[in-house]
């Protein structure tokens, strides 16, 4: 099994096993609405056997960070049918993350400078990233049972618009300490209802809105992207074996896409193989792997696709670099997060296309 090789992921049938990872790169325009850049920049990343979107909230209360693309306006969808209509001219595939932060938000980004929302009112460690730089986190709002149906329905209504945009299916972004990794590990969610406690309860949100999502796709165009590790944004579980491990089987009976796992946090005793073993579909492995890490986790079969971040941002043609076996380019780190088309668009490929230069061509015009 190689990188190269193709893969079937629910209907979709992709040329590669290499997944760009979906990336947070803060450059939506006016009223979180993607651009004709946003369009280039994926566009250029088409090669991908999967591009997976940057993050999109799925509500004005899910947005967490400034210059974050949104999906639940007219606007954004007009906005995302650009990006998607771009990926599918130079032949790519793309699905939209589906994504709601949670407490890992503030009130200068929240609907009437109100309080985040969380399964429980814990205040996160660390600093939120505001239009004005950072600020301490704050305490968030924990939901009412009433209003868990909302957020369901948020999910839904999402996932209605990323269709019409075009995307070939979508992502639910279960990682990283956002919400709905905030429902699932018991350090957040210290909820006594039917969305806390047990381990069945506690991941009963996620399951929820795959339900909602899959209603609007078909559960063979929706994967799950889960970090049972990962300690980022404060957040940790006392069990991650048991926690994950009945999330993934749950997930497994679904018939989705592909299950997404990232790998932060791994102190090398965690045991992947057993969740690999509980989800019946295609994995994706995301975690710093590079050419030579990414073939042997196929040829091991701890993976049936890996994910690429870093190396994406800074080689829109990455596909073709890593099957000549051409260096990479650096990537600039002061450029990841907001801007413009530098450090987005402007990094150099082996060999330039027509569409994508008539793409940058339309943006210069535009300018």
């Amino acid at each position: 099994m190689s990188l190269f090789d193709p893969i079937a992921i629910g209907s979709l049938q992709l040329p590669n096993r290499i997944v760009m990872a979906p990336m947070t790169r803060n450059r939506a325009g006016a009223g979180d609405v993607p651009t004709e850049l946003n369009a280039l920049y994926y566009a250029q990343r088409a090669s991908a056997g999967l591009i997976i979107s940057e993050g999109t909230q799925v509500s004005p209360e899910g947005k967490g960070y400034p210059g974050t693309p949104g999906i639940h306006t007219p606007e954004q969808e007009e906005g995302w049918r650009r990006v998607t209509s771009a990926v599918h001219a130079r032949g790519g595939r793309i699905f939209a993350q589906l994504w709601h932060v949670g407490r890992i938000s503030h009130p200068s980004l929240q609907p009437e400078n109100g309080l985040p929302v969380a399964p429980s009112a814990l205040r996160p460690q660390g600093e939120a990233i505001t239009p004005s730089g950072p600020a301490p986190c704050v305490t968030p709002r924990a939901l009412e049972l009433a209003e868990i149906g909302r957020i369901v329905g948020d999910f839904g209504r999402a996932a209605e618009r990323a269709k019409r945009a075009g995307f070939d299916g979508a992502e639910l972004h279960g990682a990283n300490g956002y919400l709905l990794d905030q429902f699932l590990r018991d350090s957040t969610n210290l909820r006594g209802d039917r969305y806390g406690g047990s381990v069945q309860n506690r991941a009963r949100l996620l399951l929820d809105c795959v339900e909602a999502v899959a209603a609007v796709f078909g559960a063979g165009k929706v994967g799950v992207k889960l970090s049972p590790l990962n300690p980022f944004n404060d957040i940790w579980d006392s069990n991650p074996r048991r926690t994950f491990g009945h999330a993934v089987e749950e997930l497994g009976r679904r018939g989705l896409a592909y299950l997404h796992l990232t790998r932060g946090g791994d102190d090398g005793h965690f045991d992947w193989s057993a969740l690999r073993r509980a989800f019946d579909g295609p994995v994706i492995l995301n975690g710093g792997y590079d050419l030579a890490a990414a073939e042997l986790a196929l040829a091991e079969e701890a993976a049936d696709l890996i994910a690429f971040g870093q190396a994406y941002l800074s080689n829109p043609d990455l596909v073709e670099r890593l099957r000549g076996g051409a260096a990479l380019n650096a990537a600039d780190r002061q450029t990841f997060y907001g801007g413009d088309a530098r450090g987005y668009t402007d990094y150099p490929v082996l060999s330039p296309d027509p569409l994508s230069v008539t793409l940058e061509a339309r943006l210069l015009t535009a300018g």
